[in-house]
C-alpha cells in the first residue's frame, strides 16, 4: 500500500484554560474518553445512554423522560430546541441581554417566526417585568427564549421566576444553560 501515510502522534503543550470553553478536563474524564468505542446500538451503549439520561433529569431537576444529550457545541443544542418547538409564524419572545440571546433571536428569525424582543442592558438579567408585559402584549405566545446566564456578560437570570412567568401565559420555554448548567441551581 503505497498510499497509506504514517502520521506521528503529535504532543500538545499542557495549557489552563480558563474561558467560557474548551475548559479542562477533568483526568478522570480523560482516561474515560481512552476506553474503546461501541456501536449506537450495542446493549452496553444503550445501558449507558439510560444512565445518562437519569442523571441529566437529576441536573435539570425533571422527572421528563425525553431528557436526553445533544452531541455538539452549546449552539447545536440550541438550534436542536429552536428547530423542534418553533414553526414559521409562531409568536416567540426572546430576551436580548447579550450575544446569546441575540443569537436566539436569529434562530428564531431565520425558522421565519413572529419574534417580538425584550432587551436588558449587557450585564443585567432579564428583568421579569419585562417579559410578564410583554406577554400581555402578545397573548398569541407560542414560546419564551431565555439565556440563564449569558456567558458575553456573566449575568444571571431568575430562571425559576421567567418560566413561571411563561408557564402563566402557556409557553414552552427554551433556556440556554451552556454557562450555568450544574454550576447554578437551575429550577424551571
Amino acid at each position: 500500500m503505497e498510499n497509506v501515510v504514517s502520521l506521528p502522534i503529535k504532543t500538545l503543550p499542557i495549557r489552563t484554560l480558563m474561558g467560557p470553553g474548551p475548559s479542562e478536563i477533568n483526568p478522570r474524564v480523560l482516561t474515560a474518553l481512552a476506553q474503546p468505542a461501541i456501536g449506537h446500538l450495542d446493549p452496553a451503549f444503550i445501558s449507558l445512554m439510560d444512565e445518562v439520561k437519569e442523571s441529566l433529569r437529576y441536573v435539570f431537576q425533571t422527572d421528563n423522560r425525553l431528557t436526553f444529550p445533544v452531541s455538539g457545541p452549546g449552539s447545536a443544542g440550541m438550534e436542536t430546541c429552536f428547530t423542534n418547538i418553533v414553526e414559521a409564524g409562531d409568536k416567540v419572545v426572546v430576551a436580548r441581554n447579550g450575544v446569546f440571546g441575540q443569537r436566539m433571536e436569529e434562530m428564531a428569525i431565520r425558522l421565519k417566526a413572529n419574534v417580538v424582543t425584550i432587551d436588558d442592558e449587557w450585564g443585567q438579567p432579564v428583568d421579569p417585568e419585562k417579559l410578564e408585559a410583554a406577554l400581555k402584549a402578545n397573548p398569541d405566545t407560542k414560546v419564551v427564549a431565555f439565556v440563564h446566564a449569558e456567558t458575553s456578560t456573566g449575568a444571571l437570570s431568575d430562571a425559576r421566576t421567567l418560566a413561571g412567568i411563561a408557564r402563566r401565559y402557556d409557553c414552552l420555554t427554551i433556556v440556554d444553560t451552556v454557562t450555568s448548567l450544574v454550576g447554578s441551581p437551575l429550577y424551571v
